[in-house]
């Protein structure tokens, strides 16, 4: 039986690099896992992501959803980025709904897509900026609406590309909450890229550490041993969580302190 998302044997390269961005990367995801990518920057952790999402082929190897394999973009796949990524003209609700119009026309006439829109919107807490465009809210709420909006295709695998780095800490924090709550109550597969070794242990099922780039492969995966829901303040002083964080920033520290590990 195949995992639900299944990466293997992935390698990617760019014309006119001597070395590969990524070689030989497998990773098993299963349904409604909640999996974070950390490493050092020029791994390779976005294009990773780029290429789950389809918008970037694979050099070599592959990547499979529910068997079938990924050969370019599509609604059962949404990005966030760190960027939001909205469209300046159009209210927070249109952007949402230019997103549900796009792909679920189909399936929901216009009174069902409209609800399910603002059942998106209440879901992030932007029900009362809805008509508001992006230039009026904060860059937390833009992410919020990014995240409604990517939630509203109904994707099998939500793609998250460092969404909150560009966030103050409470902002953050709070995104942070907002996404275990989200997380827990639709059972969304998720793969979130982060610099951030407390947000991936905080978040995370599993943690996929990745040795350093140019070259780089899957060097460590850990699997987070903390049950939900998790209460940020009561693992402050949890062992396990300390122990989870210690062991990505020891793997962190020794690839940045000996570089020829990066081969390993």
């Amino acid at each position: 039986m195949h995992p639900f998302l299944d990466i293997t044997k992935l390698s990617i390269a760019f014309p006119k690099s001597p070395l590969p961005v990524l070689r030989d990367v497998d990773l098993k995801i299963e349904r409604g896992e909640y999996v974070a990518v950390i490493g050092h920057s020029g791994c390779g952790k976005s294009t990773l992501l780029n290429v789950v999402a389809g918008l970037l082929p694979a050099t070599a190897g592959g990547v499979l959803l529910e068997g079938r394999e990924i050969s370019g973009p599509g609604p059962d796949r949404a990005v966030v980025f760190q960027n939001h990524s909205l469209l300046p003209w159009l209210t927070c609700y249109e952007n949402v709904a230019l997103a549900v119009d796009q792909t679920l026309s189909r399936e929901m006439n216009r009174k069902q897509r409209h609800d399910w829109v603002l059942e998106n919107l209440a879901l992030v807490h932007m029900t009362a900026a809805k008509d508001k465009r992006p230039n009026e809210i904060s860059g937390g709420m833009k992410q919020r609406i990014g995240i409604a909006r990517a939630l509203a295709m109904r994707p099998k695998v939500l793609l998250l590309d460092e969404p909150f780095g560009a966030l103050d800490a409470l902002t953050r924090a709070h995104l942070q909450d907002q996404v275990m709550e989200i997380h827990a109550r639709l059972k969304t597969t998720v793969i979130m890229i982060t610099h951030d070794v407390d947000e991936a242990v905080l978040l995370s099922d599993r943690i996929v550490m990745l040795t350093n780039g140019p070259n780089a492969t899957v060097g460590e995966i850990l699997t987070v041993d903390l049950e939900r829901p998790r209460d940020r303040l009561k693992l402050a002083a949890d062992p396990r969580f300390v122990a989870a964080r210690t062991a990505v920033l020891e793997f962190l520290h020794s690839r940045h302190a000996n570089p020829a590990l990066q081969a390993a």
